[in-house]
């Protein structure tokens, strides 16, 4: 029997240990990421037992991040992104300046020449966009005003890192204390900018017709098949095509192929289509991280190791005081600047070119990875520290940490206010007192609303359920609506509770979890078909 190939290996011992670690830290009360982490440090060189190919996991990583960065932009309209580019636009480049001055003085500390200085410094003035985008989703803030801030101060970054990558390689010589022709940077200078132009022009003016009129196409086929391979397509191939022709990174041209179809009616279909393959990638990104990392940097530079971390932390504080004195909210500031508190993959892309070219130090490597490693473990900290502030007024996007228990009784609580939601608050027709759950705005006058997630137990907690008449479950997650379910059943165990499912096994899950009845879509469809052919 042959053995299995190094990808098939990567897929199964990282997945795998993945799956294992991140159970583990959820039964602790921690991040999966940590256990992600963790896995990747298992199957890396610097542990014994398997190793993974690190190449290859990377690259698989690489999918993850593109794939992350097109759901991303399906949610963000371009009017949106252009609305917060007076404090993203000035903001990310000042902190990415300062983070450098500061990493250059550590560097000079450490007995590193300027050059390495300045590389080391850039190295950790780079947020991580998996990480950011990953922990915005999580609490559910991509789509608000902080998020924006946020994605658009990444967006700059990566902007800002792609021109550090294209003119390093004719400043080496200048990092190095070599003289440099003054023409050849200005021509490197000038190429950048013309290939971002370019790019940026074929997006706006052919991609913006191009790409929805495949997938509209595609869509009319009625094959989800091939609509989910056309997703894909477009995700990966634009992606590809910014990085190979235009030397754009592969997460912007994502972005952008995303962002273009935000204004479609496709978008939400497109963004749950590419949502499975995009979290398994998102995954061997941790893990790609956790490979890179040698242990062995806490025990043979620890004080390094402080300073480098101490850089990164640094970087959350300047952000905070850059937001503030742009008017934003304390709050909201607070949030922005603990997402940008940790550095990821395009730290470690400069890392590498800087060590290739000379220009930095192999052991700079451990330092920016042990830092990377630390700042992703304590954000999730940092968030739940954050989310602690008192609500700031004037921040309407954010719910209340704590939401209030409402004083209806006998009243009708409604999860979930999405297009079978608002059917069935409509049907209800005011008969009895309506409650609705949603994490957005309601938008209809006169529906009392609770703000938040209604999985959460304080949310749901404050919809009073033990004097409620009936409970109605219309979201379509399953899992989340089996917590919802499982949460009410025990707050009042005689309560109806109505949920709806896509398939038989969501039916079971359920009703296990305590549905008083749960409605399938496509066997209702079914039904009232059979009943209209047989009706006289």
């Amino acid at each position: 029997m042959h053995a299995a190939s190094p990808l098939i290996a990567i897929i199964v011992a990282g997945l795998g240990l993945a799956f294992v670690f991140g159970t583990a830290a959820q039964r602790l009360r921690l991040p999966p990421l940590v256990g992600y982490l963790l896995a990747g440090v298992v199957v890396g060189p610097f542990t014994p037992g398997f190793v993974a190919d690190t190449h290859l996991t990377l690259q698989l990583a690489e999918i993850g991040v593109v794939l992350l960065m097109f759901g991303v932009g399906l949610k963000l309209k371009p009017a949106e992104l252009l609305s917060v580019k007076g404090i993203a636009g000035v903001g990310a480049p000042l902190q990415m300046a300062v983070i450098t001055v500061l990493g250059l003085g550590v560097a000079l500390f450490l007995g590193w020449t300027p050059g390495e200085g300045v590389v080391f410094g850039l190295c950790l003035s780079v947020a991580s966009t998996v990480v950011v985008m990953r922990a915005l989703e999580d609490r559910r803030q991509a789509e608000t005003q902080r998020g924006r801030v946020a994605i658009g101060w990444l967006v700059v970054q990566d902007l800002m890192t792609v021109l550090v990558l294209v003119v390093l390689p004719p400043l080496a010589g200048v990092l190095k204390g070599e003289a440099v022709a003054t023409g050849e940077l200005a021509r490197a200078l000038a190429v950048t900018a013309g290939k971002l132009g370019l790019f940026a022009v074929l997006m706006l003016v052919v991609g913006r017709r191009v790409i929805p009129a495949i997938l509209h196409y595609i869509a009319h086929t009625g094959s989800r098949e091939l609509f989910r391979l056309a997703v894909l397509s477009v995700a990966l191939g634009v992606a590809f095509i910014a990085a190979a022709a235009f030397g754009v990174s592969i997460a912007l041209g994502a972005f952008f192929a995303g962002m273009l179809l935000s204004g479609s009616q496709l978008s939400q279909r497109a963004a749950e289509e590419s949502l499975p393959l995009r979290d398994a990638f998102a995954v061997l990104f941790f893990v790609s991280v956790g490979m890179l990392f040698d242990p062995r940097v806490f025990l043979n530079a620890p004080g390094a190791l402080a300073l480098t971390f101490a850089v990164v932390m640094a970087g959350a504080a300047i952000a905070y005081l850059l937001l503030r004195l742009r008017k934003v909210g304390p709050a909201a500031a607070v949030t922005v600047a603990v997402a940008l508190a940790q550095i990821g993959e395009f730290s470690f892309i400069l890392a590498d070119l800087g060590i290739s070219l000379d220009i930095l130090r192999p052991g700079a490597r451990d330092l920016i990875l042990g830092a990377s490693i630390l700042s992703i473990l304590i954000n999730p900290l940092l968030f739940a520290l954050a989310a602690k502030k008192e609500e700031a007024p004037n921040e309407p996007d954010r719910p209340q940490p704590v939401p209030q228990t409402t004083t209806l009784t006998g009243h009708t609580v409604l999860v979930g206010y999405g297009r079978v939601g608002k059917l069935i608050a409509d049907g209800l027709d005011g008969a009895q007192p309506l409650l609705v759950i949603e994490e957005g705005a309601v938008g209809t006058p006169g529906i009392a609303h609770i703000r938040g997630n209604a999985a959460k137990d304080e949310v749901l907690a404050a919809a009073n359920l033990g004097a409620a008449r009936l409970l109605f479950v219309a979201i379509p997650q399953a899992f989340e609506a089996g917590q919802i379910v499982q949460q009410a059943r025990r707050a009042n165990p005689s309560l109806p509770i109505i949920a709806r499912a896509h398939f038989d096994a969501e039916v079971d899950h359920l009703q296990k979890m305590g549905a008083t009845f749960v409605v399938m879509g496509e066997r209702e469809i079914a039904m009232a078909m059979l009943g209209f052919a047989k009706s006289p």
